[in-house]
């Protein structure tokens, strides 16, 4: 984990900047990630702003949802739905990987959310967690740049 804070021009918010990562498993594993926003919007000292959560990778994602699991499996049996694992991708036709499904996903699902903070707290529904999805075939450490603009 990296932390860089900076100030950018006179007269320009306040910018943080901390990337985070998180083992993860194959096939829609998904890791609530509430709990290090909130550590990471606290230690930057902002009170007010916008957190954009990242996910750099072509098969990982982002996204919010109750994070129990009925709804983690609800949500998984619907992007099974959605993009399902066996049937053709022409991804897999052009390369040897077998995840054209995960590229798929991740992209409908999107590699990022902007998510307020106020008194230097996510504002966040009560039922509501930011999660990471990996949707790829395989097992990875996935990165997340959380990237704060405030005062």
């Amino acid at each position: 984990m990296s932390t860089e804070a900076r100030h950018g021009r006179e007269g320009a918010a306040p910018v943080f900047r901390r990337e985070l990562e998180f083992p993860m498993r194959e096939e829609m594993d998904i890791v609530d990630i509430t709990g290090e926003l909130a550590r990471v919007i606290a230690e930057s000292g902002m009170g007010e702003g916008v957190a954009t959560v990242f996910v750099p990778g072509a098969t990982g994602a982002v996204t919010c949802l109750e994070y129990e699991p009925g709804v983690v499996a609800d949500f998984q049996a619907a992007v099974e739905r959605l993009a399902p694992r066996e049937i053709d991708y022409e991804h897999n036709r052009l390369q040897a990987d077998g995840n054209g499904h995960a590229h798929v996903r991740a992209g409908r699902i999107g590699p990022s959310l902007s998510i307020p903070f106020t008194g230097g707290e996510p504002t966040l529904g009560v039922w509501q967690q930011v999660v990471v999805v990996n949707c790829d075939n395989r097992s990875r450490r996935r990165r997340v740049v959380v990237q704060l603009v405030g005062a």
